[in-house]
C-alpha cells in the first residue's frame, strides 16, 4: 500500500511538471488600443491597466480607497419611518401602485463613487524606426505584465508589477544596447490636481469630489467639488521616482526625463488619507517610501504572489488551436473550437484578479475590482449588494484564497454600525440592515435620492442578511471557532435581529417580509398592471431561512445564547414556505404572478439552491426540480454575471453539460461598443467580464462555476466531479478546498476519478461521495466504507492524508 501511494504521489506531480507554468499567461501580438484590451496588475490596493505601447506606454492608475464623498450622515431621511405602516397596509391589500409610491418616500441618498487616480504616460524617443518582434503578456503566476519589442536591432523589455510587501508599482525597462533608452514620464488625471517636484521625486496630488452622481442619473452638476463639509472629499497623491543605469535624469513640473540610459526602474507610490469608513479623511495621503533595491522588491513580490497562486493548479485537457495569442484563441473558441487550456486560464485569471483586488482592510473588491478609468463609472463602481459584491467572493474559499475574504469582513463590521442607524431611522427596527448599494463609507440606507430610484432595487432591504453568509461560509471552510465567536456570530446575530423585527404575519399567520422585492424584477397582476413591491418574495424568504439555519448551527458549535437561539428556531418554523407555480417552477413571488420580462437577468428566487444550500438535489429533490424548471423558463441568455450565476446553479443541479454550455457563453469575445445588456455577456479581449459594460463579478462567478463543477461540499459530504461536463473527459486539479477544512487533489480519465488525495487542515470527519467504487490506498487516522463512498477521520496534527484510487 505504501509503495503504491508513494508511486502515485510522484506520478501526480510529474503529471503537472513543466506544463502548467506555460499555461498561466495571456499573450497578445499588438498593443492595447482601448482600456478593455489593457492588462490588469494590482496588489489589492494599487492597480494598473497596462496598454503595452511602444512609442507611448499608458498605464491607467487606481487606488482602492480613492472614492468621492465622506462618512455617512447620522440622519438621512427621518420622515421615512412614518410611511412604513401605510406601505405594509398597501402591499397586504395588493395595492401595489400605492406601495411603490410610498416606497419612494422611504429612500435615502445615492452612494458615492469609486474614482480613477489618473494615467501614467511614458513616451519613448524612437523617431521613425520600425518596430518588430512585438509581444505583450500577463504572467498570472508572477503577477507581472511584460512588453517586448525590437527597434533598430535593439531588444527592449518592459515589466510592470505591483508589490504587496512594498506597496509600490514598479516599471522596469531594459535594453541590450548601451544608452538606448530615452523616455519622458508624466501623468494626467480626470480629477483636479497639481504637479510638483521634490528631492528625487515627481508628484501629482489633489482632492476628490465631495459627491459624484451615478452615471445613470441625469444631472446638471454630476461632479461636486465644493462642499462646506470638511469630511467630504479625501486627499490623494501619486509620487514617482526613477533609478537608472547610465544616462541622466531630470525633473520639472511636467514630469521626469531620462536620457541615454541602459536600464531604468520607475517606482510609483500612491495613497489617500482615507482613515476608515466611519472616520473623516484627514492628514496627508498615506504612501509607502521604498528604498530597497529592485532585486529585493522583485524577489519579495514573487514569494508573496506564489504563496497564494501556487496553491491551486488545474488542467482540463490539451489545447491544439494552432494559435497562441489570447484574443485569437477567444475568437476561435467563439466559433466552437475546443480549447480546454483557455478554460483553465480563465479559471486562474479569476483567482489572479481576486488576489490583485482584495487585500485592503475594510475595502473589498468593488464592481470593477480595483480597475476603473471613468470619473462616473458604470453604477458608480460601488458595492451592489443584491448579487454583485457577494459574487465577487464566491470562489474565495473553495479556490484556496481564504485570506482575500478579510476586506469584506471589515466592511461588514462598519456596515453593522451604519446599518443599525439605518434600521432604526427608516423602520424603527432592531439589528442592522443594508440595502441595494453600499460604498467605501458603508452606506446602509436605501438609495434613490429620496424618490428618484425604482423601489425594486433601491428599497430592497436584505443585503446585510445575504452578505453575512460569507462569514458563515468562511467558518465552514476553515472551522475557525475563534472567528465564529468573535466576528461572525455577532454580525450574523445583528443581521438576524433586524430580520426578526422586519418579519410580520400574513393573513394565515405565517411570517413574511413586507414590503418585499425580487431584485430587480417586476410582476404582472390584476388587469395587466406591472408592480415591483410585494410580500414575501422567494428570495427574501430563502435568505431568512438560510440565515436562521446558519445561526442555529453556529449556536450548536458555540453554545449559550439560549434565548436568542430559541427565538430564531421558533421564527424559522413560521416562515412562509417555498411555493411551486403552475408551470412547475419555483415561484418567485408571494403569488404565482408572471413577469413582463420572463428572461430577466436576475434569478434571485433561486438563491436557496446557490449560493445557499437550503434546496438540494439530494435532500429536497422536488424543490430542486422546481428550480430546474425555473432555469429552463428563464433561458440561457443573460449578462456576464447572470450567466455566471446560472453556471453555478446548473452545477448544483449536477447537470455539468448545461453548466458547461453556459460557461462557453461566458467566453464569447465581446467588443467594446457592444453594450447590449439583454443579449450580452462574454469577455473582452483581456478576459474582463462583459456585463456589458465591464463588471468583475462575472469573472469571479465563472471561476467559482468551474470549481463547483469539479468539487462540491454543501450537503455535509465531499462530492468529487459532481457536474463534470463531457467536454472535460480527462484532467486534474490540485488544491481546491472543501467545507470542513479539507484540501483536495483529483485526477480523472474517461470522465471518472482515477485518484483523489484529501488532506486536512483541521481535525474532522470527511464524508466522501464517489461515482463508483474506489479503493483506499493512502493512510489516515480511521476510515469506514459506505455504500456510496467513504467516511474518513482526520487528525490534522498528525499530518494524515487519504488517497482514493481505482
Amino acid at each position: 500500500m505504501y509503495i503504491r501511494y508513494g508511486l502515485w504521489f510522484v506520478t501526480f506531480f510529474v503529471f503537472w511538471g513543466g506544463v502548467e507554468a506555460q499555461k498561466n499567461i495571456l499573450t497578445y501580438g499588438e498593443p492595447a488600443k482601448i482600456w478593455t484590451e489593457a492588462l490588469p496588475v494590482g496588489n489589492g490596493r494599487i492597480g494598473g491597466m497596462v496598454f503595452g505601447g511602444v512609442r507611448e506606454e499608458r498605464i491607467a492608475l487606481n487606488e482602492a480607497t480613492l472614492w468621492s464623498g465622506g462618512p455617512v450622515p447620522v440622519s438621512i431621511n427621518p420622515e421615512a419611518r412614518q410611511y412604513l405602516p401605510q406601505l405594509r397596509k398597501a402591499v397586504m391589500a395588493e395595492d401595489y401602485s400605492e406601495a411603490e409610491r410610498l416606497a419612494r418616500k422611504m429612500q435615502g441618498v445615492w452612494s458615492e463613487s469609486y474614482l480613477p487616480l489618473g494615467e501614467l504616460v511614458i513616451r519613448q524617443e524612437l523617431g521613425g524606426k520600425e518596430v518588430s518582434d512585438y509581444r505583450r503578456e500577463l504572467n498570472l503566476r508572477d503577477a507581472v505584465a511584460r512588453t517586448l519589442y525590437r527597434v533598430d536591432g535593439v531588444q527592449y523589455t518592459r515589466e510592470v508589477f505591483v508589490s504587496a510587501p512594498d506597496q509600490v508599482m514598479v516599471v522596469r525597462w531594459i535594453c541590450d544596447r548601451m544608452g538606448a533608452l530615452n523616455v519622458a514620464i508624466g501623468a494626467t488625471s480626470l480629477l483636479r490636481n497639481e504637479k510638483k517636484t521634490g528631492a528625487g521625486y515627481w508628484e501629482m496630488n489633489g482632492k476628490t469630489p465631495a459627491h459624484v452622481e451615478p452615471s445613470y442619473v441625469e444631472s446638471d452638476n454630476p461632479v461636486v467639488y465644493e462642499d462646506n463639509n470638511p469630511c467630504r472629499g479625501m486627499r490623494w497623491a501619486m509620487r514617482a521616482r526613477v533609478a537608472n543605469k547610465g544616462g541622466s535624469v531630470t525633473r520639472d513640473t511636467s514630469g521626469i526625463t531620462v536620457k541615454g540610459a541602459s536600464e531604468l526602474v520607475l517606482y510609483v507610490s500612491m495613497g489617500t488619507n482615507f482613515k476608515g469608513a466611519l472616520r473623516c479623511p484627514e492628514g496627508d495621503p498615506n504612501m509607502r517610501v521604498v528604498d530597497k533595491p529592485f532585486e529585493r522588491i522583485w524577489t519579495d513580490h514573487l514569494a508573496d504572489v506564489h504563496k497564494y497562486f501556487d496553491r491551486v493548479e488545474l488542467r482540463l485537457g490539451e489545447t491544439h488551436t494552432g494559435v497562441s495569442a489570447t484574443d485569437e484563441r477567444l475568437a476561435a473558441y467563439a466559433k466552437g473550437g475546443a480549447d480546454p487550456g483557455l478554460e483553465a486560464l480563465y479559471f486562474q485569471y479569476g483567482r489572479y484578479l481576486l488576489m490583485s483586488s482584495s487585500r485592503t482592510p475594510g475595502v473589498p473588491a468593488n464592481l470593477q475590482g480595483i480597475w476603473n478609468a471613468e470619473l462616473r463609472a458604470p453604477w458608480s463602481s460601488n458595492y451592489t449588494s443584491n448579487i454583485n459584491v457577494q459574487m465577487n467572493y464566491w470562489p474565495v474559499e473553495e479556490c484556496n484564497l481564504s485570506e482575500m475574504h478579510a476586506p469584506l469582513f471589515g466592511l461588514l463590521e462598519a456596515l453593522a454600525v451604519t446599518g443599525k442607524r439605518a434600521a432604526q431611522e427608516f423602520y424603527g427596527a432592531p439589528g442592522w440592515v443594508v440595502h441595494h448599494n453600499t460604498d467605501i463609507w458603508a452606506l446602509a440606507t436605501p438609495v434613490g435620492d429620496k424618490g428618484k430610484g425604482e423601489p425594486k432595487w433601491a428599497n430592497w432591504p436584505m443585503g446585510g442578511a445575504w452578505m453575512v453568509r460569507d462569514l458563515w461560509e468562511h467558518f465552514l471552510f476553515t472551522r475557525d471557532t475563534a472567528f465564529l465567536r468573535g466576528t461572525a456570530y455577532p454580525l450574523m446575530k445583528g443581521a438576524a435581529e433586524f430580520v426578526l423585527g422586519w418579519l410580520v404575519k400574513d393573513a394565515e399567520g405565517r411570517l413574511v417580509t413586507a414590503p418585499s422585492m425580487s431584485p430587480e424584477n417586476d410582476f404582472i397582476y390584476a388587469d395587466k398592471k406591472v408592480g415591483d413591491v410585494s410580500v414575501a418574495t422567494t428570495m427574501d424568504m430563502g435568505i431568512c431561512r438560510d440565515l436562521f439555519d446558519a445561526l442555529l448551527e453556529a449556536g450548536k458549535v458555540l453554545g449559550g445564547d439560549a434565548g436568542f437561539q430559541a427565538r430564531v428556531g421558533e421564527a424559522k418554523k413560521r416562515l412562509f414556505p417555498y411555493q411551486v407555480g403552475a408551470q412547475g417552477q419555483l415561484q418567485e413571488w408571494y403569488k404565482d404572478y408572471p413577469s413582463p420580462d420572463p428572461h430577466h437577468r436576475h434569478v434571485s428566487h433561486l438563491y436557496s439552491l446557490y449560493p445557499a444550500d437550503e434546496i438540494s438535489v439530494a435532500r429536497t429533490p422536488d424543490l430542486a426540480k422546481a428550480v430546474e424548471k425555473s432555469l429552463e423558463l428563464r433561458g440561457d441568455v443573460g449578462t456576464g454575471w447572470s450567466m455566471a450565476w446560472k453556471v453555478n446553479l446548473w452545477a448544483r443541479l449536477r447537470d455539468g453539460n448545461h453548466a458547461y454550455r453556459l460557461f462557453r457563453s461566458l467566453l464569447r469575445l465581446t467588443k467594446e461598443n457592444d453594450i447590449n445588456m439583454h443579449g450580452g455577456g462574454g469577455v473582452y479581449p483581456n478576459l474582463f467580464d462583459a456585463h456589458p459594460p465591464f463588471q468583475i463579478d462575472g469573472n469571479f462567478g465563472g471561476t467559482a462555476g468551474i470549481a463547483e463543477m469539479l468539487l462540491q461540499s454543501q450537503d455535509g459530504e465531499l462530492s468529487l466531479l459532481p457536474a463534470l461536463p463531457d467536454a472535460w473527459e480527462e484532467g486534474a486539479f490540485r488544491g481546491l478546498v472543501a467545507r470542513g477544512g479539507f484540501v483536495v487533489d483529483v485526477e480523472w480519465k474517461a470522465g471518472k476519478v482515477t485518484t483523489a488525495v484529501i488532506r486536512p487542515r483541521v481535525d474532522g470527519v470527511c464524508r466522501v461521495r464517489t461515482a463508483g467504487p474506489m479503493r483506499l490506498i493512502g493512510v489516515g487516522l480511521a476510515s469506514k466504507k459506505t455504500a456510496d463512498g467513504w467516511v474518513l477521520t482526520f487528525n490534522a496534527k498528525k499530518g494524515g492524508r487519504y488517497v482514493l484510487g481505482l
